[in-house]
């Protein structure tokens, strides 16, 4: 099975947390420890992030849900382009938090789940300009430390995490994957079977490669310390069994 997850599987993992935590390596309660997992669209960072956190019994961070959000208030306050400080005034003031009750934690703006609404095609096509805004950048970065400040046993996930977010962090991890598998997995990701070819989806995610990797502030790169993992052709569970290799052996030298 390749790094992606169903509705149905989400599910499956949802239902089986606990068996997950006590079948696994569990990070000691007493050990506050940060680990980043980075990489582009589609090589099942998200996934892979959530499963680990639930492995080692430690909390989960879904950055790209942050950027997410404020693409989808972009879009549903109609600011363009040309609107960045209103765009993140609006964002700042919509003190973007997470539900940490939940399993994945739901964000939230102006204290109301939006979830829902990230996932959608017309989000996905705008957030790869949300995210080259340096300001708003700045901002989230300030939040994720603040989050790791509240939740010191995390696991982050998105594109500048071992790179600028959390440059010290002990262990990094930068995932990886062959364009054409990555836009089959966000294509079920996103539910979007049949609306989207994977040509199209292909040709979009190369595209957010090109901008994230080259954009000023916090572009996409691989932090020289960090693990790298090709997901192309491995099963999830295989991802974590490794990942978890990599944290115990850290875990040891720390």
């Amino acid at each position: 099975m390749a790094v992606s997850e169903t509705t149905s599987e989400r599910t499956a993992v949802a239902s089986s947390v606990s068996s997950t935590k006590a079948a696994g390596f569990t990070v000691p309660s007493t050990k506050e420890i940060i680990i980043t997992i980075d990489g582009p669209a589609g090589t099942g960072k998200s996934t892979v992030a959530r499963r680990l956190a639930q492995r080692l019994g430690l909390d989960f961070l879904d950055t790209g849900a942050m950027y997410r959000a404020a693409a989808a208030i972009m879009i549903d306050r109609e600011y363009g382009e040309d609107e960045i400080g209103e765009l993140v005034s609006t964002v700042i003031g919509a003190d973007l938090h997470f539900d940490w009750s939940q399993d994945p934690p739901t964000i939230l703006a102006w204290d109301t789940p939006i979830d829902h609404r990230i996932r959608s095609d017309d989000v996905t096509k705008r957030v790869s300009f949300v995210a080259t805004i340096p300001e708003l950048r700045t901002h989230m970065v300030r939040k994720q430390r603040i989050i790791f400040a509240q939740h010191p046993r995390l696991v982050t996930e998105g594109r500048d995490q071992g790179s600028v977010a959390f440059p010290d962090a002990p262990v990094k991890f930068y995932l990886d994957a062959d364009p054409r598998v990555r836009a089959e997995r966000r294509i079920d990701q996103l539910g979007l079977g049949g609306d989207v070819s994977v040509e199209e989806m292909c040709d979009r995610i190369l595209e957010r490669d090109r901008i994230d990797s080259t954009r000023s502030d916090g572009p996409l790169v691989c932090p020289d310390d960090a693990i790298v993992i090709d997901t192309s052709s491995m099963s999830i569970d295989d991802v974590i069994d490794e990942m978890e290799r990599v944290v115990r052996d850290r875990l040891d030298e720390l």
